[in-house]
């Protein structure tokens, strides 16, 4: 039989009280450190929640494709993608996000929470073109808290360490995947010209 852990009390007596450091890293602007972890990450995770349910989703461009506009304040362009728009639908319902940044090589990853809201305003838009394709939207985020991450999960999974890249023969293509999920696709076609359609539509 599973014992389930149903109150914050049995929690804490199951934990403990966090360190010194992980309470006091955790401040509600960008201090220096803090802004170039950002300004050098190449890739994000941001997370939404919505009265469908929650999403966290891959985002990534060239290293400070997020803008820091100000310690409190970061914009970050909504490129070319499926059209699902699972976190942009959230947001119109509840504006908070949680924003992971990572850093190739670096174990340390950036946290950051806050609030975001969309904007398609044409000066903000052109501000992010890049070879001259603007992105749909911004998402304009209003930072609430930010704290790094101790560098253990990434140290425990060996991320960046060359030795464990798997081939990419070794697990299903995106075709298959696609497949699987719907029986009737087309796998082989689907694969072949996927790496031309991906460059094609960046921006």
């Amino acid at each position: 039989m599973i014992m389930w852990i149903d109150d914050e009390a049995t929690l804490m007596a199951l934990y403990g009280e966090p360190g010194e450091a992980s309470i006091v890293k955790e401040v509600p602007r960008l201090t220096a450190e803090y802004r170039a972890m950002i300004v050098a990450a190449p890739f994000c995770v941001l997370a939404t929640a919505g009265a469908d349910g929650l999403d966290a989703t891959p985002r990534g461009d060239a290293p400070g494709f997020v803008e820091v506009q100000d310690d409190t304040t970061l914009i970050l362009p909504d490129r070319r993608g499926n059209n699902r728009l699972d976190s942009l639908k959230n947001l119109l319902r509840d504006p908070r996000v949680g924003l992971l940044f990572m850093v190739p090589g670096i174990n340390e990853t950036l946290r950051v929470n806050g609030r975001a809201r969309i904007s398609a305003d044409p000066d903000l838009l052109a501000r992010y073109a890049v070879d001259g394709k603007e992105p749909r939207s911004v998402l304009v985020i209003t930072i609430d808290s930010v704290y790094f991450q101790c560098s253990r999960a990434l140290h425990r999974s060996r991320l960046w360490d060359p030795a464990q890249h798997r081939p990419r023969g070794d697990l299903p293509s995106a075709g298959q995947m696609l497949k699987g999920a719907y029986a009737p696709f087309d796998a082989q076609d689907y694969d072949k010209g996927l790496a031309e359609r991906q460059r094609a539509t960046l921006y």
